[in-house]
């Protein structure tokens, strides 16, 4: 799970992705039938009906996960199931024993016709404080919310059959015609009040999930890709429409970098924005599938702060098309729900990912390399706080438990920056021909979606596809205790440490917030008795004013995310006008903006002898 602490502290952000699954094979040509009826939900429960197959054994065992891979925590779906109960062609009920969290035993199996359960919603129980352990991270859940929306992560509402994982599975979702699923998959059934979904086997179920709710989507075509950008607003205050040219610009940046990497033909992106309120969704960031990506995000953001955030967190799930969604270990293609044996290379399937999901970006203009060194340099600040001397790969293996789930974070930190050593050595011998994205295609047609690799085989596999060097890097810093001296390789290319002045956060140095808002008046509030920095100090704002606008923009607890995203753009000296209420009265603040400044790690450009191979590392 990926977790990231906005700097400014009002929520706690959560990223996770999700990684491809499969499942034993079963020698028979029979399918399970699910019904799920979303016309009559009481008490955010949902009736599930799933027709078995036929079973030779005389008990067999029906399960929901424990885990679900990628999100490397262990949240037993099956806490939410109710009354299953299960039937013979009759209508007799069999005995059924529940036998853990996610494990239910029937009797008289060779008799079984179907079994009945209630689906409860997980968005309801988040507290916002223990994903991973008694929350089940927002992305990955389910919302239902009777004529209003059901958020429908398949693995929440479907389980298994002991060894009938790869079957067919056929899906049928009876709703009212007001709702419309949005999702991947074909609907099989023309009605408006009637869908039909068909997989080849509960693994690909699990990788496409649905949400319903009111019709508010775009679509559009990316070099062949078919893309769907659907939208849930319970209040109405953000649209499809409304993020969809942002989100096309990124995609087909993406596109563009990515070359010869095309997966799938039509891509869906699942956006749920939640109130906040106390029943509603709490962990916030993104799920990655093959051919889609659910988002949960707060409606308060508004549209620019949505917008800027879902730049980099669709981008990170997206490249996951080029792992593990193709290049992938054994363990994740015959993931097993209930008792996963985890793979050692987390460093490639979110470090990589995450790297490509920055360097995209100064590659295809969206950033400048300034903006690129500094990303880089606070992850290896991130880095360097937390356990340097940890193997990846033993964390990787053992992510799901103490001490190592303790680190994780680091996948995005300590992984990305492995992925660009990597990219600079490769760049380096091939005298700026090939980089890691050359390596990736070259795993990609070695292995693929359909074949995986030996976990302990695959840096034998990167060596020989590239040089010695590159074993020896992954040898001594991957699978070894060696911290990386960053410098060593940034200096490669040219690009050394540098010290910077740079515009620090108006409302918040430290763990110190400027800002505070009252949540029964909705308005925000210059935190008083403290110190206040340059920007308020220069226009006369007290502690204790009321924010009211600025430069003629209205501001409260809606829409706070757009007026820190604003700030982001304000530049030194240009005028400002803040609306104000001190002492009950309101008034009008005209002047200058000074921005706070802080000192920051960076790096530069400083060796001109080796600026052809950044440009090949950077802009190839």
């Amino acid at each position: 799970m990926k977790k990231i602490i906005f700097a400014f502290a009002f929520i706690t952000v959560l990223w996770s992705c999700k990684t491809a699954s499969s499942s034993i094979a079963a020698s028979t040509k029979e399918e399970v039938q699910v019904t799920i009826n979303l016309n009559e939900i009481k008490d955010d429960k949902v009736m599930v009906t799933v027709k078995s197959p036929k079973i030779y054994t005389d008990e067999i065992t029906y399960h929901f996960p424990k885990t679900v891979p990628g999100t490397y925590s262990e949240d037993n779906f099956g806490r939410y199931i109710d009354d299953l109960k299960a039937f013979d062609k009759k209508g007799n009920l069999l005995d059924v024993k529940k036998t853990d969290d996610n494990s239910w035993s029937i009797a008289n199996a060779k008799t079984l016709d179907k079994i009945t359960y209630l689906v409860n919603d997980t968005f309801d129980t988040e507290t916002g404080k223990g994903f991973g352990n008694d929350d089940i991270f927002s992305p990955t859940g389910s919302n239902i919310d009777a004529g209003k929306n059901v958020m429908l992560n398949t693995h929440c509402f479907v389980g298994y059959f002991t060894n009938y994982m790869s079957i067919p599975y056929q899906v049928t979702i009876s709703h009212p015609a007001t709702l419309w699923g949005a999702t991947s998959m074909i609907d099989q059934d023309t009605s408006t009040t009637n869908d039909i979904f068909a997989t080849s086997r509960y693994a690909e179920l699990v990788e496409n999930p649905i949400m319903y709710s009111k019709p508010d989507y775009t679509t559009f075509n990316v070099n062949g890709m078919d893309i769907q950008i659907a939208v849930y607003s319970p209040n109405g205050k953000l649209t499809a429409e409304d993020i969809t040219p942002g989100m096309k610009k990124t995609m087909t940046a993406q596109k563009m970098f990515l070359g010869k990497f095309n997966s799938t033909k039509k891509y869906t992106v699942l956006i749920y924005l939640s109130t906040m309120t106390a029943n509603d969704a709490k962990g916030f960031g993104a799920l990655e599938h093959p051919t889609a990506t659910t988002v949960v995000m707060p409606e308060m953001m508004g549209k620019e702060a949505l917008a800027e955030q879902l730049k980099d967190v669709v981008s990170h799930e997206f490249f996951h098309i080029v792992t593990p969604l193709t290049i992938h270990s054994q363990e994740i293609q015959n993931f097993d729900y209930n008792a996963p044996k985890m793979s050692e290379h987390l460093w490639m399937y979110e470090g990589v990912t995450e790297y490509f999901a920055n360097l995209f970006q100064v590659n295809q203009g969206l950033i400048t390399e300034e903006e690129f060194y500094t990303r880089m340099a606070e992850k290896i600040k991130q880095a360097n706080a937390m356990n340097d001397t940890m193997p990846f790969t033993t964390m990787s293996a053992n992510v799901l438990v103490k001490p190592y789930k303790d680190q994780y974070l680091n996948v995005y930190q300590k992984g990305a920056l492995i992925g660009m050593c990597l990219d600079i050595i490769i760049r380096g011998k091939s005298h700026g021909e090939r980089g890691i994205l050359d390596l990736m295609q070259k795993l990609s047609n070695e292995y693929g979606v359909s074949k995986a690799f030996n976990d302990d085989e695959l840096f034998a596999k990167i060596t020989e596809l590239t040089y010695p060097e590159v074993g020896e890097f992954l040898k001594t810093y991957v699978s070894g205790t060696t911290p990386i001296r960053y410098e060593t390789y940034l200096a490669k290319v040219g690009v050394t440490k540098s010290i910077k002045k740079m515009p620090a956060d108006v409302f918040l140095k430290g763990k110190t917030r400027y800002i505070t808002v009252d949540r029964a008046t909705k308005e925000i509030t210059v935190v008083p008795n403290i110190e206040l920095n340059e920007f308020y100090t220069n226009l006369g704002i007290k502690g204790g004013d009321i924010l009211m606008a600025v430069n003629d923009k209205s501001y409260s607890l809606n829409n706070i995310y757009d007026l820190i995203s604003d700030s982001k753009n304000w530049k030194e000296n240009d005028a400002i006008t803040v609306k104000i209420k001190r002492d009950g009265k309101e008034q009008i603040i005209k002047g200058t903006i000074k921005l706070p400044y802080e000192e920051k790690e960076s790096f530069e450009a400083t060796d001109a002898t080796k600026s052809a191979l950044k440009e090949a590392w950077l802009k190839a």
